[in-house]
């Protein structure tokens, strides 16, 4: 066990602006280009996207920190429907549920307060920092302290003001870890404000990892800094015209891995980690479906008549040539993911060849192949499952990689689709197989078949990303898509 003893914190590094990126940056642009569009054509289903957002926001945040525990069905409803205490029971979480909705409600409206400092060019300040920590503690009233003895008491939680007393954790295998001391704070908070007006120029993910990380190395207050940084982080990235991301229960033991790995000089992960949640919230927001936003108080045929005005409309301006430039990199991606799964899946048969000769087969397709619609129902369901729509309205390629050993066949493919319910000049590329055994009868041979999914994220990239950038980046994800296909074929034979 080593303690973490603090030192002052430091700014951005030459090596941690060259954190890379480069698979995602194409994105924000396109983002910001979507973003207008939506709002002139589905303001209201983009509001009803960021009030969602906001509201998940909130409730993770405070499950992170371990403030209250809440189930699934539970936390989907509140995020659909609002703060509501009819919502919970008290069976579905480990507090009361009337102060379960007083802390969500304090936490949504900490995110309401960054929005206003955004929407105002607000400057970022001690006393808006202050201001955050206030509304995010306003239901708590205390919290736990070590005193000179080393023992764990309960003392009152100071709201807007910085610690007094020393806030150095234990850690499960007894280590401590050290904080920035009382008598310091005010000062590090200074250099932290300083040095981050200087980082305009810099990638905003990275700005908000390292903001995140240098701050919760002060931990100012004595209680709350995980949830002060999360709303920080959410201003760096408003104002870049970015979306909030939701660091999510289920990556706590990543966030937390990527904060430690941050303590240690590396800010890789923690940039990695949040460039991943913010491109799967802007794959989410462009696929909003805003035909879903009609009113209520409209008649059918009213509707039905606007609504098809509007999306011809939206056709007709947003399908351009420009945005259409996402196709050629599709092509070129499709071309080097064939000759990757080629030569993978020839070194895969030369292994095989003591159980059974390999049958092995790859194809590529597309619009210029005349079979575009292949594979449309198992891309449809993978994007659904995540949230975004994939939109076969526009061209899609894929490749396809196949291999048979007896009586068993992996089918491997890679699927390059539009997402988003309009033209945004953005794709990805997603990987599942499909699992079959054949079986012989009277008749004919039949086939059993399973589904699964190889690519945990997907591969983005948009009209204006360049192939050599993102070459790279692209053979470390099939590597990985195509690793999962082959150990689920391998335990079958």
């Amino acid at each position: 066990m080593t303690d973490h003893k603090w030192k002052p914190i430091e700014p951005l590094t030459d090596r941690d602006k060259a954190i890379d990126l480069a698979a995602i940056r194409p994105l924000y642009d396109s983002w910001r280009l979507s973003k207008e569009r939506l709002i002139k054509s589905s303001e209201g289903a983009l509001k009803g996207f960021m009030d969602r957002l906001i509201r998940r926001m909130s409730v993770e945040t405070g499950i992170l920190e371990r403030i209250y525990d809440l189930d699934r069905g539970t936390t989907e409803a509140l995020i659909a429907k609002g703060f509501l205490e009819d919502i919970v029971s008290r069976s579905s979480t480990n507090i009361e549920p009337s102060r379960l909705i007083d802390i969500l409600r304090d936490q949504e409206a900490a995110i309401q307060l960054v929005m206003s400092c955004v929407s105002g060019n607000r400057e970022l300040t001690k006393g808006v920092i202050h201001e955050l920590h206030s509304i995010l503690t306003r239901h708590q009233d205390t919290t736990t302290a070590v005193d000179p003895q080393g023992n764990r008491v309960e003392i009152p939680l100071l709201k807007g003001k910085f610690k007094v007393h020393p806030n150095n954790p234990k850690r499960p295998d007894g280590s401590m870890h050290e904080y920035c001391p009382p008598v310091q704070v005010d000062s590090e908070i200074d250099r932290l404000l300083d040095w981050l007006k200087g980082y305009s120029r810099v990638d905003p993910v990275i700005v908000a990892a390292w903001l995140h990380h240098r701050f919760t190395e002060i931990h100012p207050y004595q209680d709350g800094n995980g949830r002060v940084a999360r709303a920080l982080m959410t201003l760096v990235l408003l104002r870049a015209e970015l979306l909030p991301l939701v660091v999510d229960r289920d990556l706590r033991t990543a966030y937390i891995t990527a904060l430690e790995s941050a303590d240690s000089g590396d800010l890789a992960p923690l940039s990695t980690l949040l460039a991943r949640l913010e491109r799967a919230a802007i794959l989410q927001a462009l696929s909003v479906d805003a035909d879903a936003e009609i009113g209520h108080e409209k008649t059918l045929t009213a509707a039905v008549l606007e609504s098809l005005a509007a999306k011809l409309n939206r056709r007709s301006e947003f399908k351009q040539a420009e945005l259409r430039k996402v196709n050629e990199v599709a092509a070129a991606l499709r071309g080097k993911t064939r000759k990757m799964l080629e030569q993978t899946l020839a070194r895969l048969g030369e292994s095989t060849e003591s159980v059974g000769k390999p049958e092995i087969y790859v194809a590529d397709g597309g619009p210029d192949r005349n079979n575009a619609h292949w594979y449309r129902f198992e891309v449809v369901k993978s994007a659904n499952e995540s949230g975004k729509f994939a939109n076969f309205v526009e061209a899609h390629y894929f490749v396809k990689g196949t291999i048979r050993v007896a009586r068993e066949r992996l089918v491997f493919v890679v699927s390059f689709h539009h997402v988003g319910r309009e033209l945004t000049g953005i794709m990805e590329a997603t990987a599942f197989a499909l699992l079959e055994s054949f079986e012989e009868s009277e008749e004919r041979e039949k086939a059993s078949q399973d589904y699964f999914v190889c690519s945990i994220e997907p591969f983005v990239f948009t009209h204006q990303t360049k192939e050599e950038e993102i070459s790279d980046a692209l053979t470390r994800w099939l590597d990985a898509a195509i690793a999962v296909g082959i150990k689920e074929y391998g335990d079958r034979l």
